[in-house]
């Protein structure tokens, strides 16, 4: 059990939902990539979208290389979402919408991550607001989830702007609103965009952070 409860709960839920549904584990266009959760042995080179499980880290995934490199302490829930499974990302309805969590596929997915959230957190720094870090989107691409670093309250964030709506008091409070989707796989095309190369949520990001680096 991590140290946010809540997830640890929606992951279980979210398998389940699956199952119960579809009869099977949620599937998830892996795009060659290899990982602890995908189920049963199947070829990774393969253009079909795999059956995967979430699975927790051995060793737990930490954020203490961004902490140093921008001198920044980041809220420890960061740590809890982002490092205590391997997982695709997940699929939620909510009182504000549809919408996915973003997590770690694989290490080398996790490493990923962390250079995508040291440039979220650097642009936060050039346009002089307060630091968040994001957790997902919601299916309106112009809004970003992202938790305040200072109390780890989750809101509403539009890229280039503060943030704006807030959704709970905290990471573990916001994923005990929100329940699972069980929704067929999309292969997304993908822009090329070197420093953001990732399947999946990523292409969402690009847009935003393209756009927003375009003004």
């Amino acid at each position: 059990m991590s140290s946010l409860p809540a997830l640890d709960i929606f992951l279980n839920d979210y398998q389940q939902a699956y199952l119960d549904t579809l009869g099977e584990h949620p599937r998830y266009y892996a795009q060659q990539q290899a990982s602890e959760c995908i189920v049963g042995d199947v070829d990774v080179e393969t253009e079909e979208a795999l059956q995967w499980k979430s699975v927790v880290r051995v060793d737990t995934g930490r954020f203490d290389n961004i902490e140093h490199a921008l001198e920044l302490s980041l809220h420890d829930d960061i740590n809890a979402f982002y490092g205590s499974h391997f997982a695709a990302s997940l699929m939620f309805d909510s009182q504000w919408g549809t919408g996915e969590l973003l997590q770690a596929w694989s290490q080398s997915d996790f490493e990923h991550l962390q250079q995508n959230m040291i440039g979220h957190l650097m642009m936060k720094k050039k346009l002089k607001q307060e630091p968040t870090w994001f957790i997902g989107v919601f299916d309106d691409e112009d809004k970003m989830i992202t938790v305040n670093n200072a109390d780890g309250s989750v809101w509403i964030e539009i890229a280039g702007q503060a943030q704006s709506v807030k959704l709970a008091d905290s990471l573990n409070s916001f994923i005990s609103e929100i329940s699972p989707r069980v929704t067929p796989p999309v292969k997304l095309v993908e822009e090329v965009i070197p420093a953001y190369d990732h399947p999946g949520i990523w292409q969402r990001m690009k847009i935003m952070w393209r756009n927003l680096l375009g003004k």
